[in-house]
C-alpha cells in the first residue's frame, strides 16, 4: 500500500519569511542608527565648533609667538609733526610701520594655517582630548581630528570608549586682518595708546550629516603706551563750570 506524500508547509513558509524578517532587522537598525545622529547631530556639531575654534585660535597664537616676542613701544609707531601754531605738536601714526607689521603677520598666520592643513603638526597644538588624523589631512586637507562620541554628548558611561566622531575643518578663503587702535584719556592731557591687529578667520566645520560655518577672531597687540601731552595753565572738567585748577604758569616775555 502506497502512502501519499506529505509536504511540510510551514517549513516553507519559515524559510520564506526568513529574508523578509532579517531585512527588517536591518532596516531597524539602521533606522534606529540614523534617529539617534539626527538627535545627536546638533550636539556634537556645536562641540565640534567650539573644538574647531579652540585648534584655530591656537594655531593663530603658535604663528604669532614665531615672530612677535614682545609689543612694540607705541613711540615706536608714533611721529611727531611740527605745527603752525607755536608750541603745538601734532603726533599721528607711522603707517609704514603699521602696514609692514600687519603684512607680516597676515602672512605667517596664513602660512601656518596651511601647513596645519596638509598635516604638520608642529603647528598644530597638542591637546589631550583630541586625536588627529594626518592620513586624512595630507590626502584630502583640512584639519581632521577625532573625538569620542561620550565627550561630546557629555555621556560619562562611554567616556573615551565611545566610538569616535571624525571632525574636519579648514578655512575658507584667505585671512582677514585689518588695524584697530584704541585711544583712552588717562589723567591731564595724557592719553593711553593701544594698536592691535585683528585677525579674522572663516572657518567651515564638517560632521558627519552637518555642516556650519563660523568665524575665528584674535586680536594680537601691535603696540601700547602712554603719550603725555602739555600739562595746560588751566584744567576744566568739561562741565560748564569755572575752571577746577589754575597753574601759575610764568608766560615769557613778547
Amino acid at each position: 500500500m502506497k502512502l501519499p506524500k506529505v509536504t511540510n508547509k510551514s517549513s516553507k513558509k519559515r524559510q520564506n519569511l526568513l529574508p523578509i524578517i532579517l531585512l527588517c532587522i536591518i532596516l531597524s537598525v539602521a533606522a534606529l542608527f540614523y534617529v539617534v545622529n539626527v538627535r545627536l547631530t546638533p550636539t556634537y556639531l556645536q562641540y565640534a565648533e567650539v573644538q574647531s575654534t579652540k585648534i584655530a585660535s591656537l594655531v593663530i597664537s603658535k604663528a604669532i609667538n614665531t615672530r612677535i616676542s614682545n609689543v612694540l613701544d607705541v613711540n615706536d609707531i608714533i611721529e611727531h609733526v611740527p605745527s603752525d601754531q607755536s608750541n603745538m605738536v601734532t603726533t599721528k601714526f607711522n603707517t609704514e610701520i603699521i602696514n609692514r607689521v600687519l603684512a607680516d603677520t597676515t602672512n605667517l598666520v596664513q602660512t601656518h594655517l596651511e601647513q596645519a592643513e596638509e598635516g604638520n603638526l608642529d603647528h598644530l597644538p597638542y591637546l589631550d582630548d583630541i586625536e588627529y588624523d594626518t592620513e586624512a589631512m595630507e590626502d584630502q586637507g583640512g584639519i581632521v581630528f577625532f573625538v569620542p562620541i561620550g565627550q561630546a554628548t557629555n555621556i560619562p558611561l562611554l567616556g573615551n570608549l565611545g566610538p569616535k566622531i571624525p571632525i574636519r575643518f579648514h578655512v575658507i578663503g584667505n585671512v582677514k586682518s585689518n588695524v584697530d587702535p584704541i585711544i583712552r584719556e588717562f589723567g591731564i592731557n595724557n592719553a593711553y595708546v593701544e594698536v592691535s591687529i585683528l585677525i579674522k578667520v572663516n572657518v567651515q566645520v564638517i560632521v558627519p550629516l552637518a555642516t556650519k560655518t563660523t568665524v575665528v577672531e584674535q586680536r594680537i597687540p601691535v603696540a601700547m603706551g602712554l603719550i603725555q601731552g602739555q600739562v595746560p595753565q588751566i584744567f576744566n572738567r568739561g562741565d560748564g563750570v569755572q575752571p577746577s585748577i589754575e597753574v601759575p604758569v610764568k608766560l615769557p616775555d613778547e
